[in-house]
């Protein structure tokens, strides 16, 4: 394992090792698909990696610390979260391990910063070839955490014998433990105000999803059209995913009472969930959004239903936009 370092540098990424179940592309949705589900889930997958095969070898990770009782750390489960893989073929790389992935157990014994709040059997385990330890789910105080894992992980690396076996937890990108960071920045690190917006968005959450597609017919239209569909950076590396937005045709299918207001938010909400859950890195997930105005005129521009995707997106995906582009814009609106 390579030295730990206090803070990791990560960017957003058009891919990821795990894509989400529930992202199938633009044209399944009319035909495979009847409701979607939110692209994060709240109970964390385990993954187990072992050293048995190369005793000596490092992980292959940089480790963030995250044993300094700050606010930001509040929900996460461990004081140790995998900052950054390294280059090569490395133990991390070979078994799977991502960035974001809480380390919580140390050869079944517990380094926790509270107790989980999940059945095990509810979990699902992402590397089968390695038999998942018994776990104590041991709970030990803040301050001294981190450096009493490393401290352990280094004894039984010496001793050699038993092998090395790390336990982590992975979490979805708007599962508390990766989600707070964002909440506590829009509510400019007042605790009270970002616990009351993640309730409120946990709410949202689950009376929104899954999102009925069978018996929703605009949106239906909408993703027939491809009125609300992703734009692919392929020639920028690391730029986040694109939400499309073609407001003209829109503004046509809404003017012809084939689709609401609701159905526009929720076909944006769709591609959104979908993208943030392509980040490299589950605590910064970024995504950005391209509203095309071509063909729509001042006269005919109506601003009701920017103004509901925007009040869903604002206290539902806080610290989740990398940029928005409105394009043409006429120079009466500038």
């Amino acid at each position: 394992m390579s030295a730990p370092e206090e803070t990791a540098s990560t960017t957003s990424s058009l891919s990821t090792s795990t894509p989400p179940a529930t992202a199938p592309t633009d044209t399944e949705f009319a035909s495979t698909t009847t409701e979607f589900a939110s692209t994060s889930r709240d109970v964390p997958a385990l993954l187990n990696v072992s050293f048995e095969a190369n005793p000596k070898a490092g992980l292959g990770a940089q480790l963030t610390n995250c044993d300094h009782e700050a606010a930001k750390e509040m929900f996460l489960p461990s004081f140790a979260v995998i900052g950054r893989l390294l280059d090569g073929d490395t133990v991390a790389k070979q078994q799977g391990v991502c960035v974001g992935d809480c380390l919580v157990a140390v050869n079944g014994q517990g380094f926790r910063r509270f107790a989980s709040d999940y059945k095990e059997e509810e979990a699902e385990h992402l590397n089968e070839a390695v038999e998942t330890p018994d776990l104590d789910h041991k709970v030990v105080p803040a301050g001294s955490g981190y450096d009493n894992m490393l401290t352990q992980i280094k004894l039984i690396k010496a001793a050699r014998e038993p092998p090395l076996l790390l336990t982590l937890e992975r979490y979805g990108w708007d599962a508390r433990p990766n989600s707070w960071g964002r909440f506590l920045t829009a509510r400019d690190e007042n605790v009270p105000a970002a616990m009351q917006m993640t309730q409120t968005h946990e709410q949202w959450r689950n009376a929104t999803f899954p999102i009925d597609l069978k018996g929703t017919p605009g949106l239906q239209k909408i993703l027939r059209t491809k009125a609300v569909s992703e734009i692919h950076v392929e020639v920028l590396n690391d730029f986040p995913p694109t939400v499309y937005v073609n407001y003209g045709k829109l503004l046509k299918m809404q003017t012809a009472g084939e689709i609401t207001p609701e159905d526009v938010v929720a076909a944006f909400v769709i591609f959104t969930e979908r993208m943030l859950a392509k980040a490299k890195d589950p605590r910064n997930p970024k995504t950005c959004q391209f509203i095309d105005l071509s063909g729509v005129g001042i006269t005919s521009f109506r601003t009701e239903t920017l103004k509901k995707i925007y009040h869903t997106f604002e206290p539902n995906y806080p610290e989740t936009l990398f940029k928005m582009v409105m394009f043409p814009v006429s120079t009466i609106m500038v």
